[in-house]
């Protein structure tokens, strides 16, 4: 089981470095904000758009994805949202919008930035559907989770509007648009020509690194010194409930082996970067989500290859291909 353990967390550790360079250049080499916004519109715009829809523009070469893993992952993104929810309020005595956000923060998973490397890199590029059908469906989802909570707190009812302006934001989102675009087009049997191909590939090929660097820079500019109880908690939800409550649907729904890997490798990532906007949207715990993206960043470094040590230890290794 060491030995396995080992063998993930050498995967997953470069990665991880990269995220502390990324902390470190922002920190203490004068990277300052507009550095890593360019960055990030670059990432987020472009490389990571070309990544997804040259792997996706193959559609039908691609191995199928069992869509279950849906209910397995946003099964239990509800659960412990719920779970969260309660303990925000039975813990903290947070108000409606701060319970929320709580509850958000330990379900909302970093899977652009660090889900995309990670997967590629401990299960493969067959795992890449999988992540982009998750992926199409995570943002809306708990966005709505999020505005359905707080509007029926504050009203008793939903702001219809609201929901309408979140999901056209984010069909509009490159990621979401590059992933559905890609699957459209690989659904049409054609192949993208020769020089498309290369242009992608060479605007792909640095997506990975520069997504990580990026995420490091964002954690620099966040205070962990405040709410750093409610963050803990977050990170206790988000690292180890969430995934746990992943492997458990995905095992009572018979889902392949495959997609469990994924489902669970993506839960157990730390808080993605959005629920820090939302948090300022709304006004509640940014300080509380500010130190939960650094903790469960840090400590997801060592929880995540342990689950992937799990995973193998329950399945076996995935074939070679």
């Amino acid at each position: 089981m060491l030995i396995l353990f080992l063998h993930q967390f050498e995967l997953a550790a470069p990665l991880f470095l990269l995220v502390l360079l990324g902390y470190l250049l922002a920190r203490f080499a004068g990277w300052g904000k507009q550095v890593s916004a360019g960055m990030n519109t670059f990432v987020f715009n472009l490389a990571l758009p070309a990544l997804l829809f040259r792997m996706m523009s193959d559609f039908s070469g691609l191995p199928p994805v069992d869509a279950r893993l849906l209910l397995a992952f946003f099964g239990a993104c509800l659960l412990t949202f719920l779970l969260g929810h309660f303990l925000a309020g039975r813990l903290f005595r947070l108000d409606p919008a701060g319970r929320a956000i709580l509850g958000l923060a330990g379900v909302f998973s970093n899977n652009v930035l660090l889900g995309i490397p990670l997967a590629r890199a401990t299960l493969g590029a067959t795992a890449i559907p999988s992540v982009a059908l998750v992926l199409v469906f995570n943002a809306l989802t708990l966005w709505t989770l999020l505005s359905v909570a707080i509007e029926w707190s504050r009203h008793g009812s939903l702001n219809w509007r609201g929901l309408r302006s979140t999901a056209a934001a984010v069909l509009r989102n490159p990621i979401v648009m590059a992933i559905v675009g890609g699957a459209l087009f690989g659904l049409t049997g054609l192949h993208l020509p020769g020089l498309a191909q290369h242009t992608l590939a060479q605007l792909a090929e640095p997506a990975g690194p520069l997504a990580l660097l990026v995420l490091g820079m964002g954690l620099a500019e966040y205070d962990v010194r405040s709410g750093w109880q409610q963050g803990l908690t977050i990170c206790v939800l988000k690292l180890a409930v969430q995934p746990l409550c992943i492997w458990a649907i995905a095992w009572l729904i018979g889902l392949p082996n495959l997609e469990t890997r994924v489902v669970v490798l993506l839960g157990s990532l730390p808080t993605g970067a959005n629920v820090y906007l939302m948090a300022r949207q709304y006004q509640r715990m940014e300080g509380t989500v500010a130190a939960s993206l650094v903790l469960a960043t840090l400590a997801s470094a060592v929880s995540t290859p342990l689950f992937l040590v799990l995973l193998n230890h329950v399945y076996g290794p995935l074939p070679v291909r």
